[in-house]
């Protein structure tokens, strides 16, 4: 019987960034379902406060090189790698200089959110697809955390989906704690579009915030895992109204199994 194989695309993973209750399921949930017997994948941001020496990041150079058009502006994909050596997994680093080389991740001191961090999180979703694509790596899950890989479902079942590799790959998306006033730029609605999406899928971007940008993670979804113990509560009850499978938050005892059969039961469909 043919291992089941796991993508998983985080917003934050320790210890490239300081423990938080999502930055330790991104490290530890990987572990714990290679260790279950499946194949594992799993990509984050390269931000800029992450230590490349450090954390012996390097690039690779048979991934890298791609330029994705946003905005009618060429950004080339950069894609580094590194090692968590306890765990026998390696971690895939989507880079960029334009927009992942500030020191701070997602939000300015202030708590209010990048101006550009519409076009970051179109940058990331596409540019782990297109990796995972010159791997040659065919998922049957992708697990996405955090609201920054929100467009990971929609681009995967709409721009990728008549791509072999992902014909039959299931998507879980993981809501947590991590909600932020400000509003994305009008235009996010407009530059999401790539070929295969179309107005009406990215409609509910047309005054995008925190809150639209989850709503269109789980249409897109096939199941929802509510990561953290409080999240907000209209997104709750979307996730709930739409009817898909939904994980009421875990602890850390037992999330990895709960996760893992999760995963099982949306391969069995």
């Amino acid at each position: 019987m043919k291992k089941t194989k796991v993508l998983f695309v985080s917003q934050e993973i320790t210890p490239y960034l300081p423990e938080s209750e999502m930055s330790e399921i991104g490290r530890y949930l990987p572990q714990g379902i290679q260790e279950q017997g499946k194949e594992i994948r799993t990509f984050m941001p390269r931000y800029g406060c992450i230590n490349e020496r450090r954390n012996q990041l390097h690039e690779v150079i048979r991934l890298s090189g791609m330029n994705l058009i946003i905005d009618d502006t060429d950004h080339p994909l950069i894609i580094k790698v590194a090692s968590i050596q306890a765990a026998r997994m390696q971690v895939y680093f989507i880079d960029n200089e334009d927009y992942f080389h500030r020191k701070k991740i997602l939000l300015e001191e202030n708590g209010d959110g990048f101006a550009d961090n519409d076009e970051r999180a179109i940058f990331f979703a596409r540019g782990v697809l297109e990796t995972v694509k010159k791997l040659r790596w065919a998922p049957d899950v992708v697990h996405c955390q955090g609201w920054f890989t929100g467009l990971v479902p929609l681009y995967l079942k709409k721009a990728f989906n008549e791509d072999p590799l992902f014909t039959d790959t299931k998507v879980v998306f993981s809501i947590y704690d991590d909600e932020f006033p400000t509003r994305f730029s009008n235009e996010f609605k407009r530059k999401s579009i790539v070929e295969g999406v179309s107005e009406k899928d990215v409609e509910i971007l047309e005054n995008a915030n925190y809150v639209s940008l989850h709503k269109i993670a789980i249409d897109q979804s096939d199941a929802i895992i509510m990561g953290s113990p409080k999240i907000n509560e209209e997104i709750k009850a979307y996730a709930l109204a739409s009817g898909k499978p939904f994980l009421d938050h875990k602890n850390k005892e037992e999330y990895i199994t709960a996760y893992a059969e999760l995963y099982d039961t949306l391969v069995a469909e």
